[in-house]
């Protein structure tokens, strides 16, 4: 704990009449937070629309990232929460008017409602510091062609980044020696014009390009005739919901889940504080904490939900480790001697615990699930008061369970343990294998 997850001011020093928390009770109030404490609801039909914005309005973003190995890692959120779901819900949502979901810089990259969208305009007006060097600079190295995009987009969007640099292939032709994304100058002003909420995303195509358009053509009228937020009314609404989001929270949590500097969530989270809507509290082993006025904590937690690994429940590494005791990083770019759990590892929630690391992979080709490597999670300090872990055996058969629902909701007939050749790694595999082929053994 540092001393920017602590506030000054009287709410604050009253510190002996907080109240304390258990980690278990902080696990249980967040799990509760991210609608992943209880089983799925059983329902007589599919999944709809209003369901699916439940989880909007719970969660606040979707991580949008392009690794397809699994699933696209913006659809498994609902996925966790709802069970086997129709995805074009999620492309109803950002690419038919009026929107209930557009993209922005949130955290990362993100989908976010479109009322959130007008809370990122510092952020947007800031791109000079917020932005990486490739998109600031824009301005500065290719004035022409930003001149001549704009008004291409203007003219003829949505469009594509790939339809855009048909127009600047002979004055700028497509390099592929640089390290990176190796993005094309058209590619580069449209990020530029996006990152300053100039252009969004009308939609995705089929391969997950986005179709750029003027912002003004794709929020929702009500939204754009809204008078632009105060940069500390934006500041508070955002780690409002972040709160809500979280449900206890350190000042750091609060401050990433919109990517949010200290210096800014500091005097939100104060002001939060003195108006009630966020309570100062103590969470034994994690120390001081906030918790939003609306969190609520079961008695229990029952869940079962195999997570992305940007799910907002996990996507701060850091209080990951603090609340759960597991630190968990992702290996994409981790050479492939030096992984610890595997490529695309997925934490596998189990009542309160993170009990188990798999890494997946939907082999659609063989029409498989593969399971290449299955982990009991590391026990750390973080679940040290929590009831006992399940035993391997119960983990692998909610595991298997799991698994065959992942399969069927991703179109594959099957789910595997192991790699092509048999091989099985991890110290979960074998209990796994052994439910897989044999369940309710």
């Amino acid at each position: 704990m540092t001393a920017t997850d602590t506030l000054t001011g009287p709410r604050a020093r009253g510190a002996r009449d907080l109240d304390r928390l258990s980690l278990s009770q902080a696990r249980r109030t967040a799990l509760r937070a991210q609608g992943l404490d209880r089983p799925r609801p059983v329902r007589s039909g599919p999944v709809t629309m209003r369901h699916f914005q439940q989880v909007i309005d719970r969660v606040g973003l979707l991580q949008i990232d392009s690794v397809n190995v699994l699933a696209r890692a913006h659809l498994m959120p609902a996925f966790s929460r709802l069970g086997s779901y129709d995805p074009a819900l999620l492309e109803r949502a950002s690419g038919r008017a009026p929107r209930r979901l557009v993209e922005a810089w949130a955290h990362e990259a993100s989908y976010v409602p479109p009322e959130t969208f007008r809370l990122l305009e510092w952020r947007r007006r800031a791109y000079r510091t917020e932005a990486w060097g490739s998109i600031a600079q824009v301005p500065g190295e290719h004035p022409q062609v930003l001149a001549d995009v704009r008004a291409m987009v203007a003219d003829l969007g949505p469009l594509t980044s790939a339809q855009v640099h048909e127009r600047f292939e002979a004055q700028h032709p497509r390099t592929r020696t640089e390290w990176g994304w190796n993005w094309t100058v058209a590619k580069r002003v449209l990020e530029y014009l996006f990152f300053t909420g100039e252009v969004t995303s009308a939609g995705r195509t089929s391969t997950f390009e986005r179709r750029y358009d003027l912002t003004e053509r794709v929020l929702p009228p009500d939204v754009l005739a809204a008078p632009e937020p105060s940069d500390e009314d934006a500041a508070r609404a955002l780690v409002e919901i972040a709160a809500r989001a979280h449900g206890v929270g350190t000042l750091r949590c609060l401050a990433d889940y919109f990517r949010i500097s200290g210096a800014r969530a500091r005097p939100a989270v104060e002001a939060l504080v003195e108006e009630g809507t966020l309570e100062p509290v103590v969470v034994d082993g994690w120390g001081p904490a906030f918790r939003h006025r609306d969190a609520t904590t079961p008695r229990r937690a029952s869940g079962a939900a195999l997570l992305s690994p940007f799910d907002p429940l996990v996507f701060e590494r850091r209080r990951v480790e603090d609340l759960f005791g597991l630190r968990y990083r992702i290996e994409i770019y981790v050479p492939e001697p030096k992984r610890v759990w595997g490529y695309y590892v997925l934490p596998f929630l189990l009542g309160e615990h993170l009990v188990a690391l798999v890494d997946l992979k939907a082999d659609r080709q063989a029409g498989v699930l593969r399971v290449h490597a299955a982990h009991r999670s590391p026990v750390g300090a973080g679940a040290r008061d929590a009831p006992a872990a399940p035993e391997d055996g119960a983990v692998a058969e909610a595991l298997a369970a799991e698994l065959y629902v992942l399969a069927g909701w991703l179109g594959l007939s099957d789910v595997q343990v192991g790699s092509r050749d048999g091989l099985l790694r991890g110290d979960l595999a074998d209990a796994l294998a052994l439910r897989v082929l044999h369940p309710g053994r």
